[in-house]
């Protein structure tokens, strides 16, 4: 066979394989999907799915009109941008069809990366919008200094697959943007000065689907750093690299939490896999095995401090971990180039706008790599935070950013999308983060409630008591303790339980239960059909009083609870006619004590 012939089927092979990689960078939308939403909690599961959803399909038509133009078009501008052009309506015939489509898959992993450090407390509307922007603008412009002739590839700077370009771009508009929306209710408990006390944990609802999101993200992976290969060789020892270092990271870090923690952390070591497929990313096709360890173990390190710093250092409330995978990390994957970069590799290239070979320090290159990485990743960082910065401001100031506190709390399943629950037919139900810190977003409902009138009051929060009590000498006579069963919205009970600690209360029993109402005309819809009669999550409160006079507990609890909405709650008294505290034996009234 001549040498045309097996050149040109070399061609088509990997021309197939190009693609193939592409449905494989596409197939991760799947798992970062599973991935942020077993991370957070079950009401938001529908509006996490909703969002790496319209992540691909807003990116796409962004895509087309603007953001291929820019990152692949003819070169302006000394380098900076590519010219936005039409070809793909005026000569769809000559388009570059494999390209377009390679790209637009990286690009819309880029704006999913943002979505789980602002999930649970993002408004919709917003999130759609910034997310256009990255794709339209934001990612667009700085690949195209590094993968479309720009001024970084001219000078030499080299990001394989997207430590640099993708992952820290989208770690640094994830940490912006965490840190602009603020933390979700009840994460972090302050002093008086505002420093950090306390860091309340939000477990996952669903580590399962979070493991298999990590799965379905590492099989991705081999498409995403494998896909651009040109040899066999080349595929291969991407390949190698992209199993070696998450494979590491992820050892690591279960030592690390073993040690730290007293037992190996499951969430941990699901990011830690992440972290180190972020790392590889960047010098997957120029570092052998002893790199690809050495970069794996420090990811393995990174992701646990990373996770820590965010958390008790900077305040910034990332619920799946987004910045300290993919924004440290991508800082490590890019200046791992300049340190371990060896010309052992299958079809090396580097070299700097002279043609001098370039290698990593650790391999004899001196720092002329590494000082190029730190130039292009400074670029990289400057352009990404101005722009994202801006990006969250406007939409700040003209459609809000965040959720209420009220949509936070019920869920924005419910509130964004009018789905009840993303697991209908499951008793899913999640009470994390119940305990409240007040802030601007925090609505007591202290005022509506002053301004109604009695009449208003006793029609939002119902009031039902024992028709009779029987009189002293039958068996159920009035003994002075009163059991008061309290059924609220979820929204409320953080400051219910603050009214009633303050009328001495401390003991109470809390139960999740679903209450059904019927809303005709006013009702939710699922898939374009009205829901009649919706479950919906409610909490029952129990408190049991002798010493405190039950009108008190009803009226502090009809003021914690009144909204003036439908659904405010109802409250029930019961005459007790015997108590008995089992510890000790006591009865009655003694018995109490310890809760009044």
């Amino acid at each position: 066979m001549s040498t045309e012939v097996m050149e040109y089927v070399s061609g088509e092979v990997y021309g197939v394989w190009f693609l193939i990689g592409a449905a494989l960078v596409f197939w991760m939308q799947a798992g970062f999907a599973m991935c942020e939403t077993g991370f957070s909690r079950a009401k938001n599961a529908g509006n996490i799915l909703m969002k790496n959803l319209m992540d691909f399909c807003i990116g796409t038509v962004m895509f087309i009109f603007l953001g291929f133009g820019l990152f692949l078009g003819e070169d302006a501008l000394g380098g900076f941008l590519g010219l936005p052009n039409m070809k793909i309506f005026t000569d769809y015939a000559g388009f570059d069809w494999s390209n377009f489509v390679f790209n637009l898959v990286f690009c819309a992993t880029t704006a999913t990366i943002v979505s789980g450090a602002m999930a649970e407390r993002t408004r919709f509307i917003s999130y759609c919008v910034y997310s256009a922007v990255i794709s339209a603008v934001i990612y667009p412009i700085e690949a195209h200094w590094t993968w479309g002739g720009g001024f970084l590839a001219a000078m030499g700077f080299h990001d394989f697959a997207g430590s640099n370009c993708i992952h820290m771009v989208g770690g640094i508009c994830a940490l912006i943007g965490a840190a602009m929306l603020g933390p979700r209710i009840g994460k972090y408990e302050r002093d008086e000065k505002g420093k950090i006390t306390k860091v309340n944990a939000f477990p996952g609802h669903n580590i399962p689907i979070a493991a298999l999101g990590v799965f379905i993200l590492w099989l991705g992976w081999y498409g995403f750093n494998g896909a651009a290969a040109t040899t066999v060789g080349q595929l291969g020892s991407i390949f190698v690299t992209t199993t070696i270092a998450p494979s590491v990271a992820t050892v690591v870090c279960m030592i690390l939490t073993w040690v730290k923690y007293g037992k190996p952390d499951v969430s941990m070591c699901l990011n830690a896999s992440l972290a180190g497929l972020v790392a590889i990313t960047a010098p997957c096709d120029v570092v052998d095995v002893p790199g690809s360890m050495v970069i794996g173990a420090v990811a393995g390190l990174l992701v646990v401090f990373g996770v820590w710093f965010f958390d008790y250092v900077a305040g910034v409330d990332d619920p799946v971990g987004a910045c300290a995978v993919h924004l440290i990390n991508g800082i490590w994957g890019t200046l791992a180039v300049g340190l371990f970069a060896t010309d052992t590799t299958p079809t090396y290239s580097l070299a700097d706008s002279e043609g001098n070979k370039l290698l990593g320090l650790f391999y004899g290159g001196g720092v002329k790599l590494l000082g190029i990485q730190l130039i292009g990743m400074a670029c990289t960082v400057a352009w990404t935070a101005v722009t994202i910065w801006i990006t969250f401001t406007v939409i700040k100031k003209l459609l809000g950013l965040r959720a209420s506190a009220e949509e936070e709390i019920e869920g924005l399943d419910i509130t964004e999308h009018g789905l009840p629950s993303a697991y209908s037919g499951f008793a899913i139900q999640d009470m994390t983060g119940t305990v409240m810190d007040v802030n601007e977003n925090t609505n007591l409902g202290e005022s509506e409630y002053d301004r109604a009138s009695e009449a208003q009051k006793n029609a939002s929060v119902k009031v039902i008591k024992e028709v009779s009590i029987p009189s002293e000498g039958s068996v159920y006579y009035d003994t002075g303790m009163h059991k008061v069963s309290i059924i609220a919205k979820l929204a409320r009970f953080d400051v219910l339980k603050k009214a009633l600690n303050e009328l001495g209360v401390t003991g109470m029993t809390v139960t999740q239960v679903m209450g059904c109402g019927i809303q005709k005309g006013a009702g939710e819809y699922y898939r374009g059909v009205e829901l009649d009669a919706t479950l919906l999550p409610k909490i029952k409160v129990e408190v049991v009083v002798s010493g405190i006079p039950v009108d008190a507990v009803i009226e502090a609890s009809k003021k914690a609870l009144y909204t003036g909405h439908i659904g405010d709650g109802k409250i029930f008294v019961y005459n007790v006619t015997k108590v008995v505290k089992i510890r000790t034996g006591e009865e009655n009234y003694e018995a109490l004590q310890d809760v009044e």
